[in-house]
């Protein structure tokens, strides 16, 4: 593993291995090249960063080191001299990021346009397996275009499309891992971005696919643009990519944001930081959050920001399946999941991509031991035909199925609507699940919401009444005040019904309990703290 180029700068070339020396610090200076002044200068052009400075600007200052600079193609005189060497588009290291040790894996466009097939793969998958195995956290920085036809000159053949020293899948089971894309990831450059915890794309930059336009039209004779095939606004709707940002700096600042909140692998707890935040604050406007007229939406990411601890909301998957917020934040200086209905969104209800993204969401806070808050404003499924045909209810109940695994201490807040089978899915239920939850007064539950039930259950009624209308109105009165949440409270069918502006109090003296339930199972694990 190489030193940082600011140490390699210091040390003397002199002395009995004068030669070998220089010819070291001649082969570093060519791999720090890259492809070239030429394709420097054109990528410089695109106002695109290159690999190096991506990966200057990730990092803490001077704390790179690569590993594998020496790599490549060796070029060598008649007499077997070395005269230059084509460096490898894969640049691997370690480095520190908010003075935690990370691994970094950074495609360089300016040689073969990042190709994963030009490139000897042995140097990127052993950077992977050295986070895996040294557990600490896995940035990709992606900008491949995939696999290359000129393979064939190399091998002089084909070769079966395998990895199989590539610890993919263990390493989503075991440390963060981050896909940066930050230009056309296709192919092996988009499973890179998407084998991930946490993944965001440059908006108009990044493409994600399968394969490029060239492919698809070869195959489908269909003319598309990159963006269309697979830019941020594709994904969107597929909600394959988690983020989008602004530009390359933004991208990677939610790296580092998104790493904050996370473990340096299962075997660890995630860092805790200080706070100024009172943990009592309890601000005034929450107790009128939610309107009284059950018609009228409200803003749930203010009620976040006004929970949590100041400035620590960071969201995830803003752009898809709206109708549930997923997000990190911290309670105390605790990291914890955050998870809240959006009713401006299909009023909140529980879509199939609702369902993917909360999924994968419990699934992360589970596997790195962070508590989750589940702010609970949910009508029930999706429905209609668009909802059937989309599998909402396979999505619905892949949900329960997360639940029913996860391991994160867990408490719910009811502060409105929870309903039908997608309100059962507010909490995990089974097993050592203690199903944590407090109810504001504005919440409301049941099999199926009022407004619907009445006209199904009394449709007759209603429709012969002088005034169905008002018909519908007083049966609808009559069934919300049995609806009340003070009854289910008098029956112990609720933990508590809290005032709004209690929340916080309760939240912050909650996480302190989770946090060390979460460190004991660690250590009863046989992992480090």
């Amino acid at each position: 593993m190489s030193t940082p180029t600011s140490l390699q700068q210091q040390l003397d070339a002199s002395g009995e291995w004068a030669t070998e020396l220089a010819e070291l610090q001649l082969r570093r200076n060519q791999a720090l090249n890259m492809g070239g002044p030429e394709a420097l200068a054109k990528f410089k052009a695109s106002g695109r960063l290159n690999a190096r400075e991506r990966i200057a600007q990730l990092v803490d200052a001077d704390s790179f080191r690569e590993v594998g600079a020496l790599a490549g193609k060796g070029h060598y005189s008649r007499e077997g001299q070395f005269e230059h060497i084509d460096p490898t588009n894969a640049i691997v290291g370690t480095g520190m990021v908010d003075a935690r040790k990370v691994a970094i894996h950074a495609d360089d466009f300016t040689i073969r346009a990042g190709s994963s097939e030009a490139t000897i793969a042995d140097k990127w998958i052993y950077i992977e397996r050295m986070a895996h195995q040294l557990r600490f956290p896995l940035i990709r920085l992606v900008d491949s275009a995939g696999g290359s036809v000129k393979l064939l000159l190399q091998l002089g053949g084909t070769k079966i499309p395998e990895y199989p020293s590539w610890p993919a899948n263990e390493l989503l089971k075991t440390v963060p891992v981050v896909g940066v894309a930050l230009g056309v990831c296709a192919g092996q450059g988009a499973i890179k971005v998407l084998s991930s915890h946490f993944s965001v794309m440059v908006r108009e930059q990044a493409q994600v696919m399968a394969a490029g336009p060239h492919v698809v039209k070869q195959a489908y004779a269909q003319d598309i643009d990159k963006n269309e095939l697979g830019g941020h606004m594709v994904h969107r709707k597929s909600a394959l990519v988690h983020n989008e940002a602004e530009n390359e700096t933004d991208a990677l600042n939610q790296v580092r944001r998104f790493l904050s909140y996370m473990p340096r692998s299962v075997f660890h707890t995630a860092p805790v930081l200080p706070v100024s935040d009172d943990p009592n604050r309890a601000d005034d406007w929450l107790k009128n959050a939610i309107p009284h007229d059950r018609r009228k939406i409200f803003d749930p990411r203010k009620i976040l920001s006004s929970i949590m601890d100041h400035d620590s909301v960071f969201e995830i998957g803003r752009y898809q399946g709206g109708s549930v917020i997923t997000a990190l934040a911290r309670l105390n200086g605790i990291p914890v999941g955050v998870i809240a209905n959006d009713p401006k969104v299909q009023g909140g209800a529980m879509t199939n991509q609702a369902a993917y993204k909360m999924e994968r969401h419990v699934k992360m806070c589970s596997l790195f031991g962070l508590p989750i808050v589940n702010f609970v404003d949910q009508p029930g499924n999706q429905t209609g035909l668009e909802a059937e045909l989309g599998g909402t209810l396979l999505g619905a109940t892949r949900v329960g199925e997360a639940l029913h695994d996860c391991k994160s201490p867990w408490v719910s807040i009811l502060i409105r609507r929870c309903f039908g089978m997608a309100g059962a899915l507010h909490a995990p239920k089974y097993g050592e699940a203690l199903n944590l939850r407090y109810a504001w007064p504005s919440a409301r539950w049941g099999s199926i919401p009022i407004e619907g039930g009445v006209m199904a259950a009394h449709k007759s009624e209603i429709e012969s009444a002088p005034d169905p209308a008002a018909k519908r109105a007083e049966l609808e009165a009559y069934y919300l005040n049995m609806t009340s949440p003070f009854r289910t409270a008098e029956k112990f069918g609720i933990l508590d019904i809290i005032d709004p502006r209690e929340t916080r109090s309760i939240l912050c003296d909650w996480v302190n309990d989770a946090w060390e339930r979460i460190k004991t199972d660690r250590i009863s694990s046989g992992s480090t703290v």
